[in-house]
């Protein structure tokens, strides 16, 4: 399959190419087009680009991971790119995993106050998540992505062929992503993805091909009806964060340690959605379906940091809140969400330490 996803609109002109065995081309037509490029490349991906010591072509290769993101990891591959006689005729390619593409937009968005910028994820996760939207940045102490500017990419291309490298526990923890675009907008798709999830788990390529191409499609949603998240109704791009108010605070606890991205998120996502039937919007027989569908997918439901009161103050510092309160996007049925504007601190506290 081929598919070329366009948007060009007054606020987004950037295009999603899913294309097979691609990468090395992909490259090289952007080489073809900019006086300089430079491809980021995570130093973990088993890659040869092929560019035959094309001299427009400059590869950095950075050892990746959440503790890139950092003051100190924007500086240095600001600082890497400048010392290479970068000019406006210059493009980046990101090469890599979410925490890459996170890094590299905020870097192309800064540097001259704007390069040319495109993105290649190498991840099931950043293929569905964090390469779709423009939203990129680095974390500090209080918290993550707390640093960061919304910048498309001129181009994304999801190249599944990349994936076969991937540790089974890198494919649940993409895994976990797509079930959270059909948790917050599409019933069918659950469903759809209850009867494939052992194919796409094992990287049947049609069927993971369709659930990539549809996770796309209901992030393109939000993405284009509130680019930059200024919306608190139910249209709001912070629908897209169900389960991830949790989930940071969880990752930022360890230090980004024990769990990846998507089984943090995986965690919140259950947590949020107990939330959710507590607070009277989710009914107990559709939690108990949700909860089934993530156990049979192994993914992670539960740790006992939930019940740390120093969790609540990490929990504080999420974007999304206002007026003093931890606002969340919860689900009110599968296949719909809403923003929830109401819990406080200690409200939130008594829930998660009912929760097990």
């Amino acid at each position: 399959m081929q598919k070329k996803i366009k948007i060009n609109n007054k606020k987004l002109k950037t295009s999603i190419l899913i294309k097979k065995n691609f990468i090395s081309k992909f490259v090289k037509n952007i080489a073809k087009k900019n006086e300089k490029v430079f491809c980021i490349v995570d130093s973990k991906i088993r890659i040869n680009l092929n560019i035959n010591n094309q001299k427009n072509i400059i590869v950095i290769s950075l050892r990746c991971g959440e503790k890139i993101k950092t003051f100190d990891g924007y500086k240095n591959l600001a600082e890497k790119i400048i010392l290479k006689d970068v000019n406006r005729k210059s493009a980046v390619i990101a090469i890599g995993g979410g925490t890459l593409g996170d890094l590299v937009g905020f870097v192309a968005s800064t540097t001259l106050r704007g390069l040319d910028f495109y993105l290649i994820p190498t991840t099931l996760l950043s293929q569905v998540d964090s390469s779709i939207g423009g939203k990129n940045g680095i974390n500090t102490i209080f918290g993550k992505n707390l640093l960061g500017t919304f910048y498309q990419p001129k181009e994304v291309l999801i190249d599944i062929s990349i994936l076969k490298s991937l540790p089974k526990k890198e494919i649940r923890s993409g895994y976990a992503e797509i079930i959270k675009h059909a948790l917050i907008k599409d019933y069918k798709f659950f469903c759809w993805l209850e009867e494939n999830s052992n194919k796409l788990l094992n990287l049947n390529k049609s069927i993971l091909e369709q659930a990539i191409y549809q996770s796309i499609i209901i992030k393109l949603y939000y993405v284009i009806k509130d680019e930059r998240e200024f919306l608190s109704n139910n249209n709001s791009r912070a629908m897209l964060n169900f389960g991830h108010t949790i989930g940071h605070a969880i990752e930022k606890y360890y230090d980004y340690q024990k769990f990846n991205h998507g089984e943090a998120i995986s965690i919140g996502m259950i947590t949020e959605a107990k939330i959710s039937n507590h607070l009277g919007l989710l009914s107990s027989k559709e939690l108990e379906k949700i909860i089934i569908h993530f156990k049979k997918c192994r993914l992670k439901i539960y740790d006992e940091v939930l019940n740390d009161r120093r969790l609540i103050k990490i929990l504080t510092k999420d974007k999304k809140n206002f007026h003093n309160n931890i606002n969340f996007s919860l689900i009110d049925k599968i296949g719909s969400s809403i923003f929830y504007k109401k819990l406080e601190k200690k409200q939130v506290y008594k829930i998660l330490k009912n929760i097990k």
